[in-house]
């Protein structure tokens, strides 16, 4: 089952995240940042459930322009399964009732397990652009 996360999951996902995302070369996740963005958007958070234990998140962010895909994540070993085509499933109805036309996915380069769930949704790698990032003090 797919299903926004709710404030009693954010550990969970926090914990999930460390086994099963891959996280490259990037600052940890903290507990404070997922609850803002629980408490900014509590839908966009999306968990796969299977009775009480995650197995697959993605959060399909909306900013009022544009739709913006992360943290797609699925168990290691319930992976090729369909839980991530579930995921970007339920995230692109999310987008579709904001009226959202495009979606953009942030995924590694170098994690090349995870092209093959991306191009079979649709998905293709954009190379006229670079992300550009720059860390913000705390």
């Amino acid at each position: 089952m797919i299903r926004p996360a709710v404030v009693d999951d954010l550990d969970a996902v926090l914990s999930f995240w460390s086994t099963a995302a891959e996280n490259g070369n990037r600052p940890p996740d903290s507990r404070a940042a997922l609850a803002a963005l629980h408490l900014r958007d509590p839908d966009a958070l999306l968990v796969a459930v299977d009775g009480d234990e995650i197995v697959g998140t993605v959060i399909a962010g909306w900013d009022g322009w544009r739709c913006h895909l992360y943290r797609l994540a699925v168990a290691p070993g319930r992976r090729r399964q369909g839980i991530g085509r579930l995921l970007i499933d339920a995230a692109e109805e999310r987008f579709r009732v904001f009226g959202g036309t495009r979606a953009d996915a942030m995924v590694l380069d170098d994690n090349t397990s995870a092209h093959g769930v991306w191009s079979a949704g649709g998905y293709r790698r954009q190379g006229e652009w670079s992300r550009w990032v720059k860390p913000l003090p705390g």
